[in-house]
C-alpha cells in the first residue's frame, strides 16, 4: 500500500497578529455598522499570528489582478523550489523517482500549471504525469492525498508528489465590507506545503481507503465571484455548520473500512475555525485534544486553504508519531460543500531502498539526468518546518 511520507511545510516572513488584524479592521472600517460584530467573529476564531507572502501595506493595496496574479507566480517559483527539495529528501526520493505531480491552489492561475514549470527547473523526467487541482478550495489537500492514493493503486510502485501553494492574501478585496468578508481578512493566511505518496516503502501514513461526499444544493456556500479585480471569497453564513452534515459521511466511510471513526489513533483534518472542529468533536464524539494538530495550525498560521491537513500531519511527525499500526483519518472540506476523506494506518518502518518499481520506457538522456541544486531562495525570515 501506498505510504504518505512526511509533509515539508514554509511560510512566508511576514506575520500579521491578532491584534494588528483587529487595529486594522478598527481603522480601516471604523463606520462599518457591523464592527463589533467582525471583531468579535475574528477574536473567536483563535487566530494568534498568520504569515503573509507580501507587506501587509502591499497586501492592503490592490494594484488589479494582472499584478497581482504575477505576484503569485513570482512567489511561486521563488518559495516552492526548496520546499519540493525537502518533500522529496522526507521520502528519501529524488526528483527522477516521481511518476505524477499534484498541485492544488486556489489563490493564484497559471497556465500551463506550475507542474509544467517543476518538471522543467527541478529535474523531474519528462514523461511525469500532471495533475493540477484549481477549484477545491480547502478541500484541494484532502484531495490531492485522494488522486495519489487512486494513482498509487493504479500503478503500484508508483510515487507521487504533491504540492499546495495557497497566498490567500492575494485575494484580499478592500471593496467587499460584508461581515463575512471581514471575517475573512482575519482568518486566512499564506504557506506552502509539498508531500511524497510512496508506493513501496516510507514512513507514515500507509493509506487503505479514501471517499468523496458532496453535500447536495450547497454549491454556493462556498465560492468565488470572478470579477476585473480577481477572485472575491464569498462565504454563507451556514458553512460553520456543514459538519452535522458531513460528519456522517465520515462515520460512513470508516464503518465501511470496519473501523469506528470515533475510535481511531490520530486526526488530521482541515482546520477552516474553531466551529469546524469543535463540530466534529461533537458529532464524532471525541475529546477536543483529537484535533491538537489542527488547532495549533489555525491558531499559529490560521487558515492556511489546502495546505492546512499537510501542516497538521507535519506537527505528528515533528511529535513523535503514533505507534505501529494506529489507525487514523486525513480529511479536508471545502467548496461544494465538499469533504475529501482518507483512512490510513501508521507505519514507522525506515524507507525502503531498492524497493521494486514497474520499468519504464524513458529516454537515455532521462535516465542519467540528475536533480539540480536550487539556490536558497527563501527570504530572510521565512519559517521552514523540516
Amino acid at each position: 500500500m501506498a505510504t504518505l511520507c512526511r509533509p515539508a511545510i514554509a511560510v512566508p516572513e511576514h506575520v500579521i497578529t491578532l491584534d494588528q488584524t483587529l487595529d486594522l479592521a478598527r481603522t480601516l472600517h471604523a463606520d462599518h455598522p457591523q464592527l463589533g460584530l467582525a471583531i468579535r467573529l475574528i477574536e473567536n476564531t483563535g487566530v494568534q499570528t498568520r504569515h503573509l507572502v507580501q507587506p501587509i501595506e502591499q497586501t492592503l493595496r490592490h494594484p488589479g489582478f494582472t499584478v497581482r496574479n504575477a505576484v503569485y507566480e513570482r512567489e511561486a517559483k521563488l518559495r516552492v523550489p526548496e520546499v519540493v527539495e525537502n518533500a522529496l529528501r522526507h521520502a528519501e526520493l529524488g526528483a527522477p523517482d516521481i511518476d505524477l505531480i499534484v498541485y492544488v491552489s486556489c489563490t493564484g492561475f497559471m497556465m500551463p500549471s506550475m507542474t509544467a514549470w517543476l518538471i522543467n527547473t527541478l529535474g523531474f523526467r519528462s514523461d511525469t504525469r500532471q495533475v493540477p487541482i484549481a477549484q477545491l478550495g480547502c478541500a484541494a489537500g484532502g484531495a490531492a492525498v485522494n488522486r495519489a492514493h487512486d494513482f498509487c493503486r493504479a500503478y503500484p510502485g508508483a510515487n507521487v508528489l504533491i504540492v499546495a501553494c495557497e497566498f490567500c492574501s492575494l485575494c484580499y478585496q478592500p471593496t467587499d465590507l460584508g461581515v463575512g468578508s471581514l471575517l475573512s481578512n482575519g482568518l486566512f493566511g499564506d504557506a506552502i506545503a509539498a508531500v511524497v505518496m510512496r508506493g513501496h516503502g516510507g514512513s507514515g501514513v500507509q493509506i487503505e481507503r479514501n471517499g468523496s461526499h458532496l453535500v447536495p444544493d450547497t454549491e454556493n456556500w462556498i465560492s468565488y465571484g470572478v470579477k476585473d479585480t480577481g477572485f472575491h471569497f464569498q462565504l454563507d453564513k451556514r458553512v460553520p455548520g456543514t459538519m452535522e452534515m458531513l460528519a456522517p459521511a465520515l462515520r460512513g466511510l470508516a464503518t465501511e473500512h470496519g473501523w469506528d471513526v470515533s475510535g481511531l489513533g490520530f486526526y488530521i483534518v482541515h482546520a477552516g475555525g474553531p466551529r469546524i472542529l469543535d463540530d466534529l468533536c461533537h458529532f464524532l464524539n471525541l475529546e477536543p485534544a483529537t484535533f491538537r494538530y489542527s488547532r495549533a495550525t489555525l491558531t499559529e498560521r490560521g487558515n492556511i486553504a489546502s495546505a492546512v491537513v499537510f501542516d497538521a500531519l507535519a506537527r505528528l511527525f515533528a511529535d513523535g508519531g503514533v505507534p505501529d499500526g494506529t489507525p487514523g483519518l486525513i480529511a479536508g472540506f471545502g467548496p461544494g460543500i465538499t469533504a475529501e476523506t482518507s483512512l490510513g494506518s501508521w507505519v514507522s518502518a525506515p524507507v525502503a531502498i531498492g524497493a521494486p518499481r514497474r520499468p519504464r520506457a524513458i529516454a537515455t538522456a532521462d535516465l542519467t539526468r540528475v536533480q539540480p541544486a536550487v539556490p536558497r531562495r527563501f527570504a530572510a525570515g521565512t519559517t521552514i518546518t523540516e
